[in-house]
């Protein structure tokens, strides 16, 4: 496709969000120009019922959007949702309107004045994920806003599928899209953990985020090739890349199908080499589609969602519940489960969290016992109880020198002590494992190994914390790619490390999840890829397509490389030779 020469067509590159081809006619997303009155010497007692009103018929909207799309997402994503359903009661918020229908104000303009100070205050931050919550104040605000003035929501009809362009979209607006009329997405900002993005995957459509300014001058009505596999886009393509077009989405089809057939079956190079693949999950649900998708165990078992929603800390007993339900589910497979990675975008108000102006390099995970040591020990008590019988594997986040190790090892064999004590059942043999986040860690993981089990290396957080690249904020999020040579060489150094010592490595974040990564990672020596349990079959297939002997080669190429832009530009060519995507 790049050796094309395509004269009428013009190519706009941008970040990937979200796997897929799509070709339609273009459909540029415009606001609808909400005005509304600023009047004094109203009634407060009949503007409060008007704005409680507008209120009710919001957070029912929201309601239906989170369970219209429950079946399709996952119960993280799903958080969105609720967390614009919180929004729309927020007490400080309320407080805030309250003092301007004492005054006589009518409601609408009660109503957004709250909004605007609030979203000004978090954009204001310097931390960019609580910045990007000002996106969703504007969202419900404008929500309850269409509700006072009485007019539609929604107003973005489709009549026919098509590829939305547009600047930003909130989920909200992402998921009220009429499903069957959205092609895929192409959007000026964002970067690759985005909502849009989050939402996209959900949807399984094709995206492509960060494209900049030019994408919303692309003439309504234009057709547009997005890709969002290679990250860019092909303004009105000519019949000869149409030609192109149709053969690859041809070929794409064709390998979803194999690779859902046979996703069951183990994944092994072409010389012989066996890996294992194993899914992310964060729930139960994700437990059961990473079994039908043919995950051989769990790699990342994110336990926030316990801890998220709720006034206090979950009971152990009702720890032990829910894990043993999953654990069960699993049966015999190993199953990697992450102690509380707390802190950062995910701060609940009953652990004590303070206002810090770097959450995600402050008090988080294994920092927080020191001030919570009961958080860490609760949790811990209840995965060795559930465990029994299990094939259970204990990883601790955000470790960043030995001393933490020793600390984590030290309190598990406490609990381990009271748990015999108390005459209580617990795991006898449960492997002890670290997350490969912190730089630091994979400079050392040589010295470190010989304490662990196990690696994971999660390669969003490394890729953050080495490049100094907030992955959520958009102006920064394409220098935050795990394609990075430098973050490439410290999952060599890790990989070797731990071979070194005859211990194993698996790798959980997005890359994992790359089709183009598959013979990178191969050739690095990767031990276990972890991610998202719809994205299995594919890259079971994509190992099956590879020998580990030429993917050391292609490995070899990659570290040599100066950028990141030479380094995905290579594996892109690979991919395609080895017939990957």
């Amino acid at each position: 496709m790049n050796a094309i020469h395509l004269p009428s067509s013009k190519l706009i590159k941008g970040i990937p969000a979200a796997p897929g081809l799509a070709l339609g006619h273009a459909r540029i997303w415009s606001f609808q120009d909400l005005t509304f009155p600023h009047s004094t010497g109203h009634d407060p007692a009949q503007e409060r019922q008007r704005l409680r009103d507008a209120k009710t018929k919001a957070l029912i909207e929201l309601s239906t959007l989170e369970k219209n799309i429950a079946l399709t997402v996952k119960p993280g994503e799903i958080n969105l949702f609720k967390a614009h359903r919180m929004f729309v009661d927020d007490v400080a918020l309320m407080q805030h309107v309250e003092s301007s229908l004492l005054s006589g104000l009518n409601s609408e303009a009660c109503w957004m004045n709250a909004i605007d100070a609030f979203a000004i205050q978090l954009e204001a931050l310097s931390n960019p994920t609580l910045k990007s919550r000002a996106a969703d104040i504007r969202d419900v605000g404008r929500r309850v806003l269409c509700h006072l003035l009485g007019i539609p929501v929604d107003d973005f009809l489709l009549d026919s599928p098509v590829v939305i362009i547009a600047s930003d979209l909130s989920p909200s607006q992402t998921v009220s899209l009429e499903k069957g009329k959205v092609l895929g997405f192409c959007i000026e900002k964002g970067g690759p953990t985005s909502h849009t993005a989050i939402l996209a995957k959900a949807l399984g459509l094709p995206a492509v985020v960060g494209l900049g300014p030019e994408v919303l001058s692309i003439e309504p009505g234009s057709i547009v090739w997005v890709d969002g596999t290679r990250g860019h886009i092909i303004i009105n393509p000519d019949d000869q890349a149409l030609i192109v077009f149709r053969d690859l989405t041809t070929r794409s089809n064709l390998r979803k199908l194999e690779a859902v057939e046979i996703a069951a079956q183990p994944a092994v190079t072409l010389d012989g080499v066996g890996v294992d693949v194993f899914a992310n999950i964060g729930g139960l649900e994700d437990a059961e589609a990473a079994l039908v998708n043919g995950a051989e165990g769990v790699g990342l078992f994110r336990t926030e969602f316990l801890y998220l929603d709720r006034q206090q800390l979950p009971p152990e007993a009702e720890q032990v519940q829910i894990y043993r339900k999953i654990f069960d589910r699993m049966e015999s497979r190993p199953i990697v489960v992450r102690t509380l990675d707390i802190g950062g975008d995910k701060a609940v108000p009953y652990i004590g969290f303070q206002e810090e102006a770097n959450p995600f390099l402050g008090w988080r995970a294994i920092r927080m016992n020191e001030g919570r040591p009961d958080v860490f020990q609760s949790q811990v008590r209840a995965l060795l109880q559930a465990g029994v019988g299990t094939n259970l594997r204990i990883m601790i986040p955000m470790v960043s020198n030995i001393e933490e190790i020793q600390l984590a090892k030290q309190l598990i064999a406490n609990a381990r002590v009271e748990l015999q004590n108390e005459g209580l059942p617990f795991a006898q043999k449960v492997q002890f494992g670290i997350m490969v986040e912190i730089p630091s860690i994979a400079l050392i993981a040589d010295r470190v190994a010989p304490s662990i089990d196990f690696f994971s290396i999660g390669t969003n957080d490394l890729t953050q914390y080495t490049l100094a690249a907030d992955r959520t904020n958009a102006r920064v999020a394409h220098l935050a790619s795990p394609f990075h040579p430098a973050v490439l060489g410290l999952i060599q150094m890790t990989i070797r490390a731990a071979h070194a010592h005859k211990k194993w490595v698996g790798l959980c974040g997005e890359l994992a999840g790359e089709v183009m990564a598959v013979p990178l990672l191969l050739g690095l020596g990767l031990d276990e890829f972890s991610l998202a349990p719809s994205l299995v079959p594919s890259i079971k297939r994509a190992i099956r397509k590879c020998v580990q002997t030429d993917c050391k080669i292609i490995a070899e190429r990659a570290l040599a490389c100066s950028s990141i832009s030479e380094v995905t530009g290579m594996l892109i060519a690979e991919a395609e030779r080895l017939d990957l995507f």
